[in-house]
């Protein structure tokens, strides 16, 4: 088992090289100042503390989407159901902070709870057709985002929006409800101590608790969790109502640490990035940290490098579909692996001999 995991990290620190690789031989092939661009790419995030703060911003939304995406994938249900489960907790959280009077600690903790029990009935209604109509997380999830997109919409237009503002915006959020900020000349905010608690708490929920032991073994073979007396139904209900409480709750924690007001008009895309991040975490919640700020570091870089130089931004896109599909390629670097596996079975043979003749 540590051999496998061994060989997972290092397949997919491979493919992050050969991405890598690739992205910089397109930009020496398309740009005039290929060498100013690659460095603005490589150096820009770490250039000032603005721009530092920037991927630390972005690491924290995209740590809550891919915990919640670890929980469902690791039980096998590919629910991509938290775009709308993070918007549905901003949403959520906008109302509390703005229609409640509280305290300043009890606040935001009010808010963000509020938020992550929307963003789990969210996560509910893909379990509940899965296990009642063997209906698919996949298509149902992925239907439901825009459902949540214009239900928050409706509300926020009808209920909750400042008709004085100049766009279509909420009243402005109590002063209490907002999170406090970290590091000064940065927007980053207490989000990131939650962000991090909530690793903690996922990686103990799953690999510390018999309802996580009960997750990764239906996620492994439902069939010999099934024999094993394991309620799979649960599992897969549960399942996906956690990974919408844990979006639900970076819904609201985005919108309490970086915003004064409700001011989304779309679907945030963390959802979808938060699916990359899982991905290169190998499911693992440890591993969310390190993949989500590698993730926010290639978008702020390639984001500085389109503004200073003549590449464009979109280069990250083609990063991460290399990453993706070499990842995903259960056959890439399968040789090394097959000779690994071998060479650690003759290992085990002669060590057996040995004790043996002894």
């Amino acid at each position: 088992m540590r051999k496998e995991a061994f060989f997972e990290i290092i397949r997919t620190l491979v493919a992050i090289l050969v991405a890598l690789l690739l992205a910089f031989i397109l930009v020496l092939s398309v740009s005039k100042e290929p060498w100013k661009a690659l460095s603005s790419f490589l150096t820009g995030p770490l250039s000032t503390p603005r721009h530092f703060g920037n991927v630390v911003e972005m690491t924290i939304p995209l740590m809550f989407t891919s915990l919640a995406v670890c929980v469902m994938f690791q039980a096998k249900q590919f629910n991509l159901g938290t775009t709308g489960s993070f918007f549905i907790g901003a949403v959520a959280a906008t109302i509390v902070a703005i229609n409640i009077k509280l305290p300043i600690i009890i606040h935001p903790a009010a808010a963000i709870l509020f938020g992550g029990i929307a963003g789990s009935l969210v996560g509910t209604i893909p379990a509940i057709l899965k296990s009642r109509w063997n209906a698919s997380e996949l298509v149902s999830s992925l239907m439901l985002n825009y459902i949540m997109l214009f239900l928050g919409l409706f509300i926020i237009n009808f209920y909750l929006r400042d008709v004085n503002a100049g766009a279509m915006v909420s009243y402005k959020l109590e002063q209490a409800s907002l999170l406090p900020k970290l590091i000064p000349k940065t927007r980053i905010h207490f989000g990131l101590i939650l962000a991090l608690l909530m690793v903690a708490i996922t990686y103990l929920f799953l690999y510390r608790t018999k309802w996580g032991y009960a997750l990764r073994i239906t996620g492994q073979n439902i069939k010999f969790a099934e024999y094993s007396g394991i309620n799979t139904l649960a599992v897969i209900l549960y399942s996906q109502i956690i990974g919408g409480f844990i979006a639900g709750i970076g819904g609201a924690t985005e919108l309490l640490g970086m915003y004064t007001r409700f001011q989304w008009q779309s679907l945030p895309g963390y959802g979808w990035d938060g699916v990359i991040v899982a991905i290169l975490a190998r499911n693992n919640p440890l591993y969310v940290p390190i993949a989500a700020f590698f993730l926010a570091y290639l978008r702020i870089g390639a984001d500085i490098m389109s503004r200073m130089t003549d590449v464009q931004s979109e280069v990250v896109t083609v990063i991460q579909g290399i990453m993706i599909m070499l990842i995903a390629a259960e056959r890439f670097l399968s040789v090394w692996r097959h000779r690994m596996i071998v060479k650690g079975a003759k290992q085990s043979i002669s060590i057996e001999g040995e004790s043996v003749n002894g």
